[in-house]
């Protein structure tokens, strides 16, 4: 038999069929699924599926006018099957007809399959067709980023924004409109959901049955390629949810999928999730975790994508996750071994396979180690920091007059943020299930309510720890997120909301140009502390440097609704210092407080030589640095938390509101 096999398609016999099932074969596409090949001079299509329980198995499509009796499938080694079909083409639709161990006959979606028809429809659709990339430097010179700015736009892609008619943008579209707006507002990363395919618009891309395919609802794998491509030229990374832990139930897709448990644990104690109505993945089985890791690799190298985020991590972890009846592993403990293992496997092959891609795990627990290198970690780059947002978000939900009883909400990140590489997120997650969006958390009447939400966007900003915000929070949309539709683009020009628009801008400006606002995101010697202990007044001060140079700023947080002028904050170096943000600013929404001389004082303060007064503008956050050459911070900073001496108040000017930026154009649904 003469086969002459594309670049990527391999042999399928019993070598390689033995590699798969003894997990060595980290890209089982490259076998499994369908793929155009020449046999003995005849062009045709390679069928291939993994169903070693089923009586029979034949492929059916618009090829053979969906009749099961034409091309039934050979048995081969390790429970695979195979065919080759002369008369099938690229484009065409098929499914796997597969007669079970349970004796039902059932068609089913093909596992690596590449390409979907839109959803209601759920035919596989072969699929080969070239795409030229030209983003070769970015993917020669992107890497983890451990000192480099990360600050990531969450994106839902198909309710981001939609056409007039209200269909789905294609990829192509969101492309230019996405890559504007994001380089716009100044960040570095986005971060796609909803991209691998699924049948229910309401699982937000989280039940996935395409784990190698994008969804069909914007187009084509080339125009989801093109989406990809077009933000490396703009200089914008591509992160994407993936999600491991579990899989919908839908009969056509993976659950039984040779008539009994398959890719699932079998025993419902360990194979299903109650809450969510899904399986989980049999970790246990080869050939499942080549599966999974094969998807990741194809995102990874096939589409160039710069980053996982692995959904549900801590689900994965726990044999007890939400559950009342679980199963102990062989040790009598709670932790899934084989989840354990399939997660630093993950980790290793995808570092070593994808040069310069990073995995960050969303994981809700105190697990030791997820950042820390196999093998005695998980060996993820980043993790989710869920303690820091459930404290920070629980801290600026009290109403001002109670804050001073949950002080160090807002200071307890500090006791364990070296233990992990984290990423700030404020994701869907909070925004979703009447949670109420970003800005309608905060208490207080509608201008209370931007000041306190511009305070906490510039306390996270200066927080260590890279940055993801979801959309529509940067314009402070006022309702929760509706995937339904798009985003009330409209507010994005109306003054309040607009202002905080300009305030996201400001903060990834310094974020990304300032060393002392990123480099020193992992590790302990990033933030330093001023004054963190006073809690009658709501003030924290901290120092943002850089663990490379020499490059510092101060932070002053006033966090209640009290105007309190000449205000004193230690600093360490004496001179002259300047404003490099003030959330309460015109530009932002803000009054534009007006500073005293900025000049420091030589009585020490908060354990520092030298002290600054500083009038501090109600529920808001500064930050300053020193007017020419910084000196070295020393990491051991010291917190006495002193109760400032009363001042006499001082008129403050009348405020100038600056002029705010040029208004940008908001995305809007146009016709294909």
């Amino acid at each position: 038999m003469n086969n002459l096999l594309p670049p990527g398609v391999l042999p399928l016999d019993h070598g390689h069929l033995q590699k798969l099932a003894t997990a060595d074969l980290v890209r089982p596409d490259h076998l499994l699924g369908a793929h155009p090949v020449t046999q003995d001079g005849v062009e045709g299509v390679r069928f291939a599926v993994w169903a070693p329980n089923a009586q029979h198995v034949s492929v059916v499509g618009d090829f053979n006018g969906w009749n099961g009796f034409d091309n039934a499938m050979e048995r081969l080694d390790f429970g695979y099957w195979g065919a080759f079909v002369p008369a099938a083409r690229h484009g065409q639709r098929y499914k796997f007809r597969v007669t079970g161990a349970d004796g039902r006959t059932v068609d089913k979606m093909d596992p690596y399959g590449s390409f979907f028809e839109v959803r209601p429809l759920t035919a596989s659709i072969v699929w080969d067709q070239p795409f030229t990339w030209t983003d070769h430097t970015w993917m020669q010179e992107r890497r983890a980023g451990y000192d480099r700015p990360i600050s990531v736009y969450e994106v839902h892609v198909e309710s981001w924004a939609r056409r007039e008619d209200g269909w789905f943008l294609n990829y192509r579209d969101l492309a230019h409109r996405l890559a504007e707006y994001v380089g716009y507002l100044g960040y570095t990363h986005v971060e796609l959901m909803g991209v691998m395919e699924h049948p229910f618009d309401g699982s937000w891309g989280y039940q996935v049955t395409g784990y190698y395919a994008p969804t069909s609802r914007m187009g084509s794998p080339e125009d989801f390629k093109y989406l990809v491509n077009h933000l490396h030229e703009k200089g914008i990374g591509v992160y994407l949810d993936w999600v491991p832990g579990h899989f919908p139930t839908d009969e056509v897709g993976l659950a039984h999928y040779d008539g009994g448990p398959l890719f699932e644990y079998a025993d419902p104690r360990k194979g299903f999730h109650n809450d969510w109505n899904t399986y989980i993945f049999d970790y246990g089985r080869n050939e499942v975790v080549m599966f999974l890791i094969g998807s990741a690799l194809k995102w990874l190298q096939d589409f160039h994508i710069d980053g996982l985020r692995v959904d549900a991590v801590a689900s994965m972890l726990y044999l007890d996750f939400s559950r009342t009846e679980w199963v102990p592993n062989i040790h009598g403990g709670r932790e899934n071994l084989e989840a354990i293992a399939f997660l630093k496997r993950l980790n290793e092959v995808t570092h070593h396979m994808a040069p310069g891609s990073v995995t960050i795990a969303e994981e809700s627990t105190a697990f030791s180690g997820v950042t820390t290198p196999t093998p005695h970690g998980l060996g993820f780059d980043y993790k989710w920091a869920m303690g820091w947002m459930n404290d920070t978000l629980r801290y600026f939900e009290e109403d001002p007059l109670w804050r001073k009883y949950h002080h160090h909400a807002l200071t307890f990140f500090n006791v364990y943020r070296a233990t992990e590489n984290y990423v700030l997120a404020i994701s869907h997650d909070e925004v979703v299930h009447l949670k109420k969006s970003m800005i309608m958390k905060m208490p207080g009447d509608w201008y209370a309510q931007r000041a306190n939400y511009r305070a906490f966007l510039a306390m996270m900003w200066t927080t260590p720890g890279k940055k993801l915000l979801f959309m529509g929070q940067e314009f402070a949309q006022p309702t929760e997120w509706n995937h339904e539709g798009q985003l009330p683009w409209h507010l994005a020009d109306v003054p309040d909301h607009r202002g905080i628009l300009n305030l996201v801008r400001r903060l990834n400006e310094l974020y990304v140009g300032r060393p002392d606002w990123h480099t020193g995101d992992v590790g302990s010697e990033g933030q330093v502390w001023v004054s963190g202990d006073d809690a009658d007044n709501s003030v924290y001060a901290y120092i943002r440097r850089d663990p490379q140079g020499t490059a510092w700023s101060l932070v002053v947080a006033n966090l209640t609704p009290v105007y309190r002028d000449l205000y004193p904050v230690g600093v360490p170096q004496a001179g002259e210092y300047r404003m490099l943000l003030s959330t309460d600013d015109g530009e932002y929404g803000g009054f534009g407080t007006q500073q005293p001389d900025l000049t420091t004082k030589e009585q020490g303060w908060n354990g520092q030589p030298y002290h600054l007064r500083l009038n501090l503008p109600p529920t808001s956050v500064l930050v300053l640095e020193p007017v020419g050459k910084t000196e070295e911070v020393p990491t051991e900073g010291q917190t006495k938390g002193q109760t400032p001496e009363p001042q006499a108040r001082e008129e403050v000017a009348d405020p100038e509101l600056k002029e705010t930026s040029p208004p940008v154009t908001p995305p809007t649904g146009d016709d294909r």
